[in-house]
């Protein structure tokens, strides 16, 4: 992950600096966006139909095909025409390879234990796309340059995939394995028929995009908006990193914590109620702090922290359903991961030429109080059993 991340956080003012548009940035990280979406539904119904490491090493293949063309042709060039299906090919790669991992990190931990699982997954995840990426760019590109560090993506890529599939010996026992092309075509249609009959799992699916949506929105005018405040890039990098040093530590601490007071508390007060409050705080704290770096980041800090409170979605989500129906739950939970990064930079291309920063910074927050509130919904059959029962004795 911090081979994929390493350029998210300055991508955009990079470009923005070479001559492009906030808008252009925006729409080609959402082309990019839309890839990652379709790749993060795949994952969980193929990973049921060939097994993780077939599906993560498709993923690196995916990855590496598109990072050839973008970094080889597209950036130096300056085509635009081609940095969008490169870029967009690129974004087929990570999904594959991590949310296939994810799957099987559900399927292989006990229940009483999930919580804390995916917080490891998720401090993995973010600690190598957002904090290792973040701070080894900021790093690389002083001495090496832009391009240069861009390249070196691919071997940390390679490097991951290694580990993953090779040095892990963990095995993946498909159960009941479908064999005709119809049945693992029916596999991959309950992926997406899931949401008629659980409707509760489209809903996770809208609060899992609202988790991350600001992950994504923000390095496309966060950036450009503090230069103005004090704040250059290389320093925002440092900032960017401190805030998923945060985010990483509490993964951990909120992924165990939330096996203890509910995985919905800690998702809608913690994750919803949290994020609103420091997303607010990342416009009106540098209004009145110009250029101060320690209190900015110590409001970055909070944010990431806050975000942490999202991590038991991944253990709540197949908890709402049967058995039968927890890969296409997955499937649809990986969807909303991916649908986050093509929707962060999708707000930011039809709203920020209107709305400005402060407008954007304020449709951020209303969407994090409305998770807050939609979480409270999402209730696990033994919920819903008991709350029948106790309206019969009634």
């Amino acid at each position: 992950m911090m081979g994929d991340g390493l350029e998210l956080a300055w991508i955009s003012p990079y470009l923005v600096e070479q001559g492009m548009t906030v808008k252009q940035t925006a729409i080609l990280t959402t082309s990019y966006g839309v890839t990652i979406a379709i790749g993060s539904w795949l994952s969980g119904v193929l990973v049921e139909i060939f097994g993780p490491r077939k599906v993560m090493l498709l993923g690196t293949t995916v990855y590496i095909i598109g990072q050839l063309i973008f970094v080889g042709v597209a950036i130096p060039t300056f085509n635009y025409e081609i940095m969008i299906p490169s870029y967009a090919i690129r974004g087929f790669g990570y999904p594959l390879f991590a949310y296939s991992f994810l799957v099987w990190v559900a399927y292989r931990s006990p229940k009483e234990r999930l919580g804390a699982a995916v917080g490891w997954f998720w401090f993995v995840f973010t600690g190598g796309l957002s904090v290792f990426g973040a701070f080894y760019s900021a790093f690389m590109i002083k001495l090496i340059g832009h391009i240069p560090t861009l390249w070196t993506s691919i071997f940390w890529v390679l490097l991951g995939t290694f580990l993953a599939i090779v040095v892990n010996k963990d095995e993946f026992i498909i159960e009941n394995k479908k064999d005709s092309f119809k049945e693992n075509l029916k596999d991959i249609s309950d992926g997406i028929t899931i949401l008629g009959r659980e409707p509760r799992v489209a809903v996770a699916c809208i609060v899992r995009i609202i988790n991350q949506l600001a992950q994504y929105a923000f390095p496309l005018f966060l950036p450009i908006y503090l230069s103005s405040k004090g704040i250059a890039t290389t320093t925002w990098l440092n900032i960017w990193g401190t805030i998923f040093i945060a985010n990483i530590i509490f993964n951990l601490i909120f992924g165990a914590l939330s096996d203890k007071i509910g995985w919905k508390n800690t998702i809608s007060y913690i994750g919803g109620i949290g994020c609103a409050v420091f997303t607010l705080g990342l416009y009106f704290v540098p209004e009145w702090f110009t250029g101060n770096v320690f209190i900015i980041g110590l409001v970055g800090f909070l944010w990431g922290m806050c975000l942490a409170g999202f991590v038991p979605i991944s253990a709540l989500v197949p908890s709402l359903v049967p058995d039968g129906e927890k890969g296409p739950a997955m499937a649809i939970l990986n969807l909303g991961a991916g649908l986050c990064v093509f929707a962060g930079p999708g707000l930011v291309a039809l709203f920020y030429d209107s709305v400005g920063v402060k407008g954007m910074i304020y449709i951020l927050f209303g969407l994090y109080v409305a998770s807050a509130i939609m979480t409270r919904f999402l209730k696990t059959p033994e919920e819903r059993a008991q709350k029948k029962l106790l309206s019969t004795e009634r």
